[in-house]
């Protein structure tokens, strides 16, 4: 009888039929690659992915009894070490193979506590980490007796999604009614819809988010990210500048507070991805993922400091501690780096027609600049979408500031050409615009 070939399980990290992830997730797949044996497993046939696996299923349904029958396959054919997910939609019931098959990983009820901020929300609370008051709501009837209480502004947000949709800032009695229509009507395929909403207090402050790993209940952080929101009152993720050697990876207060958060959920192993925010009473854990970061940020942790998190999430899903006191590459340091990403989001809606790019040869630490949409693709801006991105833009710098202002820089340069497009309604909140990622569209279509 052969011997059993041992593989790490990729779950859900290909493309969805109606988005390319092959720029946001190539780079943690290659990195989990250079660490072990992989087979993926999606809900589509492979495309860009197949070079970095030596084998592949396709799940014939996006539930978790199809994903867990398709796995236990596999698990008869292989010497199955592990599950890694990066998907929000597939997270839980990859949790469900995890569990089923008997592998290292993050218990159920830590998985959802993660997933359900009403649940993550009650655990911090109860175990005395400072949060931000709230609360759910079923209703706009109720959402208007909340803010008597709370006063404003307030936070919308849905109880189980991510990519901050359907995440909303309230800032009168006017805006309640279309408010609570937008955060009930977001949805992510293969996410529970709740039948309530949170509701909560508005905190004021920069935010960071930590991506890290909790190997044997021990969390150890590996890259932070300094997060740019777009225009309010949603809150979209438009950038992060990543740093070598940020000082909040080192910071007592800061890997206590993830140490006691981690704890409080009972995410005991696993990779994370954590957002803080520093407020005026003391930081506050916004939410923890029970994944690696999207948005080109294992990428970022790469080029600044020489972090492979797809390496090292390999070796946390298989139950190993990464080798090495941070797993960094030396091979990859020329000294401490910054490097931070933007992403060029539309201004109104619009049907692509083309887009101006500006070169790497033309402006100083412009390392790429590159299209997310082809010619025909239709843009909708928030609440239509909150990850309509046209292009992405990556530079270094000296420091963060001058990342910033690099990158501000080539955003000018960036002209997107396009055919507005009328929504099917206004927009309930009104006018939105993101300043400086892209030029206006005129009613003619024509950009000027």
């Amino acid at each position: 009888m052969s011997q059993k070939t041992s593989v790490l399980l990729v779950i859900g990290i290909g493309s969805q039929k109606d988005r390319d992830s092959r720029p946001y997730r190539e780079h943690l797949l290659a990195g989990a690659a250079r660490a072990y044996p992989l087979w993926l497993v999606e809900t589509d046939e492979l495309t860009w992915q197949a070079p970095y696996a030596v084998g592949s299923s396709v799940v014939p349904e996006r539930t978790t009894e199809a994903l867990v029958a398709t796995c236990r396959e596999v698990a008869a054919r292989h010497d199955v070490k592990g599950v890694m997910c990066p998907d929000e939609g597939l997270l839980l019931a990859a949790a469900h193979v995890v569990a089923d098959l008997g592998l290292p990983g993050a218990a159920l009820d830590a998985v959802r506590a993660c997933r359900d901020k009403k649940r993550g929300r009650r655990l911090m609370t109860d175990a005395g980490l400072l949060q931000p008051s709230h609360t759910s709501v079923r209703s706009a009837e109720e959402l208007h007796a909340v803010t008597e209480e709370y006063g404003f502004p307030v936070v919308l947000k849905p109880r189980a999604l991510g990519a901050s949709s359907g995440v909303i800032k309230v800032e009168g009695p006017a805006q309640v009614d279309d408010a609570f229509a937008v955060t009930t009507s977001a949805h992510y395929p293969g996410i529970e819809r709740y039948p309530d909403i949170m509701v909560e207090e508005y905190l004021e402050g920069p935010e960071i988010s930590v991506d890290g790993s909790v190997v044997d209940g021990a969390y150890e952080p590996y890259i932070v990210a300094h997060k740019r929101i777009g225009p309010e009152p949603f809150f979209v993720e438009t950038g992060h500048v990543v740093t070598a050697e940020d000082p909040a990876l080192r910071d007592p207060q800061i890997l206590d507070l993830l140490q006691r958060a981690h704890k409080a959920l009972g995410f005991h192993h696993g990779m994370t991805h954590a957002e803080i925010k520093f407020t005026a009473r003391g930081p506050v854990v916004i939410e923890i993922n029970g994944r690696p970061g999207g948005d080109l940020i294992p990428r970022l942790g790469w080029l600044a400091a020489g972090v492979d998190l797809g390496w090292i999430a390999a070796h946390v899903a298989v139950g190993t501690r990464p080798p090495g006191p941070t797993a960094r590459s030396t091979a990859r340091r020329e000294g401490p780096r910054t490097v931070g990403i933007r992403f060029c989001c539309p201004t109104q809606d619009c049907t692509v027609t083309g887009i101006d790019l500006p070169r790497p040869e033309e402006y100083d630490g412009l390392v790429e600049a590159a299209s997310l949409v082809e010619a025909g693709d239709q843009l909708h801006c928030p609440p239509a979408d909150y990850v309509s991105r046209f292009a992405y833009l990556i530079a270094t710098g000296t420091d963060a500031a001058d990342c910033s202002s690099r990158l501000d820089e080539v955003e000018r340069a960036v002209t997107l050409h396009g055919k507005a497009v009328e929504p099917d309604a206004p927009p309930p909140l009104g006018p939105h615009r993101s300043p400086g990622s892209a030029v206006p569209i005129t009613p003619t279509g024509v950009i000027t």
